[in-house]
């Protein structure tokens, strides 16, 4: 989300907002001189809430929601993000108090936008309300590009956010990067909604995780516990993943089904109490040896969910490239087509250049091999 802020110094409010790069800021407009700070900090506040309460539209669709019925949690997403035309006559036309008590929206979006509006009503400054005017035009207007798949612009700074859902564009957009480079290029990180980046991604995992099972005889679902005797890596999610799709599931509804249950773990609710129930049987044993007074809840390895709730998105992408990477070492183990002929002390005796060109040899054949193989299974991204 964008955050406003004021300079002290210059007497301007000014926007900011991350990226995938960095962060970008830009000078909203120049503050009635005079002003006493507190009422400048409540226009930024409110302009920051808005702002919040706008983007959370984009993470949490309505269309992720179980039910769309009146009252429902997908009805309620729909109407706020329907709410968006409301926002223009809330900051001009602001609910004041009158007689001691004021309307209040159930709506954070247009309750945000009225707060701000009754910020610029006190400082009563028409270039200043013209200028919030646009700033949120454009704020709102991000939020619509990133729902279309175009995160150019303002909308860039979907890339740091977790969605429930994944625009086709962007996933089509990352399996395209993937294609060019399967172990993820830098792009994916910096220009890509995570979760559709990990929609993508997950697609490319099961590729690479049958390339390597053909070669190694391991199960698809074991290949990255066996990578972890070689090297640590976070084998536990992509595993699980790997699991899923293996059980019939889309990379699509495996991918955003993690992401919502670690957003609604952030939001305080409990997602799945019949599984929790299931969870908690499996780890009877578990329970008992960790509970206690003194128990620090880093040392039981007990979690709600696999991913890290803050960034669950980006959390998960991370570890499926990871586990790319994974099945890559594996694969080199086994398949060495360059070493049929030779003999172990053959091998041994290269140096280290000729090492690190016969190991890029093996990534470029596994590559290759990883593309065929998406290549041909291509419809689960459909």
């Amino acid at each position: 989300m964008t955050r406003y802020s004021i300079d002290p110094e210059r007497h301007e409010l000014i926007a900011t907002w991350g990226t995938g790069e960095g962060g970008l800021a830009t000078r909203i407009g120049v503050l009635p001189a005079g002003t006493g700070t507190s009422a400048l900090l409540g226009l930024a506040r409110a302009l920051t809430q808005l702002s919040e309460a706008a983007w959370r539209t984009y993470t949490h669709p309505a269309s992720a929601a179980s039910s769309q019925e009146p009252n429902s949690e997908g009805w309620r997403r729909s109407e706020e993000r329907k709410a968006f035309d409301e926002v223009p006559l809330a900051i001009t036309r602001p609910n004041l108090p009158q007689d001691g008590m004021l309307d209040v929206s159930y709506s954070p979006l247009v309750e945000s936008a009225h707060r701000a509006g009754r910020a610029l009503h006190t400082l009563d400054d028409r270039e200043l309300t013209d200028a919030v005017l646009a700033e949120t035009a454009t704020e709102l207007a991000a939020v619509e590009n990133a729902e279309l798949g175009d995160l150019t612009g303002r909308a860039r700074q979907a890339v740091l956010l977790s969605r429930e859902g994944a625009s086709p564009v962007q996933v089509a957009a990352a399996d395209r990067l993937l294609e060019q480079n399967p172990f993820g290029p830098a792009a994916l990180l910096t220009e890509i909604d995570p979760t559709a980046a990990a929609v993508a991604a997950a697609h490319w995992l099961a590729a690479a995780a049958e390339v390597t099972a053909e070669a190694t005889g391991h199960s698809p679902t074991t290949l990255l516990l066996e990578a972890d005797n070689s090297e640590a890596l976070p084998h536990e999610t992509p595993t699980l993943v790997l699991e899923l799709l293996e059980a019939g599931v889309s990379p699509y509804d495996a991918v955003t089904g993690l992401v919502r249950h670690a957003l609604h773990i952030a939001d305080g609710l409990l997602p799945d109490p019949a599984g929790l129930r299931e969870q908690l049987e499996d780890l009877d044993d578990d329970l008992a040896e960790h509970t206690g007074p003194d128990t620090d809840p880093e040392d039981t390895g007990l979690r709600l969910t696999p991913l890290d709730p803050r960034r669950p998105a980006r959390d998960l992408l991370e570890d499926l490239l990871t586990g790319i990477h994974g099945c890559q070492l594996l694969h080199e183990e086994y398949d060495d087509p360059d070493d049929e002929d030779a003999d172990a002390d053959e091998a041994e005796d290269r140096n280290d250049e000729q090492a690190e060109q016969h190991q890029g040899h093996g990534r470029e054949r596994f590559a290759h091999l990883v593309r065929e193989t998406a290549t041909r299974h291509r419809d689960r991204l459909t």
